[in-house]
């Protein structure tokens, strides 16, 4: 099987808003269609916010979502939003290969690093980001606005 990374184009529509509404599930959430709406029309701007997808044989099986964000103590990073793979093929180095390359396109954008945050139940993507990243130990806090 063949593993490509790329942008997502028009005809991945469907199958992506299939894999972020299981990564939504997943964190127990739900969204209005006019999120995966306002997310696509942003994701196919690739101006504020950006995607990749993993295809295997031509099939998506994995998305990220991420973004450059001002930082006061650094250039801009890019913090990488979401990251989800199909179940059927974990393992198989997808999340790693979609995490390589949101590291070299913040690279080529010069950003000093790249950070994401997963909740600490979450022991089997642990393993990887254990591998490919450190974990600094902070704790995130939330104020809900209700905007």
């Amino acid at each position: 099987m063949m593993l490509t990374i790329g942008k997502l184009t028009e005809s991945d529509r469907a199958e992506w808003e299939i894999l972020f509404r299981a990564y939504i599930d997943f964190y127990k959430r739900t969204l209005p269609q006019e999120m995966y709406d306002r997310a696509w029309n942003e994701f196919q701007a690739d101006t504020r916010m950006h995607a990749l997808g993993a295809k295997l044989d031509s099939r998506l099986v994995g998305i990220t979502h991420f973004l450059i964000h001002a930082n006061t103590s650094s250039a801009d990073v890019c913090y990488l939003q979401d990251l989800f793979t199909a179940s059927d093929v974990r393992g198989k180095g997808v999340a790693r290969a979609l995490i390589e390359a949101v590291a070299d396109w913040a690279r080529e954008r010069k950003c000093p690093r790249v950070y994401w945050q997963t909740q600490e139940s979450n022991a089997t993507a642990r393993l990887l980001y254990d591998k490919v990243a450190v974990n600094r130990g902070f704790i995130r806090y939330d104020i809900e606005l209700g905007a």
